[in-house]
């Protein structure tokens, strides 16, 4: 369980899973450089965080921009968009049966279950880091809510679809395991090497993080240091 001050940004478990360089680069460092991707994603949050904070749409009521947070993640954050959808109890059926899945909404009748969207720029496609940062998201507002949220979704904007996501075990895990790994690099205040794949060409960060030439360095460090100590040990 962490304090309200351990809190690290829910974002950033999309770094971490991308690069942890990045991340460390990003919110250790507090480096920042855009490019193309990155302005249009920043557009496209702005877009969804600037409408109307609440709509009802008959059995759908839809909350913007939500501050978020989890004690057990040690992750605070702002959901897009969270939806809660009525569910119907049917006659005969106990509202309890429903209760495990859903919520009650302050001054609104009925129980409601929670649905978070996460908008992403570009077309649909599956992607990991997506998954793992709409995960955390369903696991603070299961916190929060003391509820069991089951489903969510990514919006892709260019092709104005969504795919829908089911927080199974294997994804549940590797989300505590991702925001795990996120304090441990903040609490080492040690930005790991560089290491240049092919992925490294649509960073913003390439020309700070500068793959290429920090990675050959470390090698040739990592060589060095190797050398004095079987020098020294010779010596003794």
């Amino acid at each position: 369980m962490y304090e309200d001050d351990k809190l690290l940004p829910l974002s950033a478990l999309q770094h971490v899973q991308f690069c942890e360089r990045r991340a460390a680069l990003v919110h250790l460092e507090c480096i920042w450089q855009d490019n193309v991707f990155t302005a249009e994603g920043t557009v496209g949050h702005e877009r969804v965080h600037s409408l109307t904070k609440t709509e009802v749409r008959g059995d759908l009521r839809i909350a913007r921009g939500l501050l978020i947070r989890s004690l057990q993640l040690g992750l605070s954050g702002k959901a897009d968009v969270v939806e809660f959808h009525r569910v119907e109890v049917h006659p005969g059926e106990k509202a309890k049966d429903s209760e495990s899945t859903s919520v009650r909404l302050p001054g609104v009748s009925g129980l409601w279950r929670p649905y978070p969207v996460e908008y992403k720029r570009g077309r649909l496609r599956s992607n990991r880091s997506f998954e793992v940062q709409v995960c955390a998201q369903a696991m603070c507002l299961e916190e929060m809510l003391q509820t069991t949220i089951e489903r969510g979704a990514i919006f892709f904007g260019e092709t104005a679809r969504r795919l829908e996501l089911k927080f199974d075990t294997d994804l549940r895990s590797e989300t505590v395991a991702t925001a795990f790994r996120l304090h441990e690099i903040m609490n080492s205040g040690i930005t790991p090497p560089a290491k240049f794949e092919n992925k490294c060409k649509k960073c913003s960060l390439l020309d700070v993080c500068m793959p290429k030439i920090t990675g050959h360095r470390s090698k040739v460090e990592t060589y060095l240091r190797r050398t004095i100590r079987e020098a020294m040990e010779t010596n003794r």
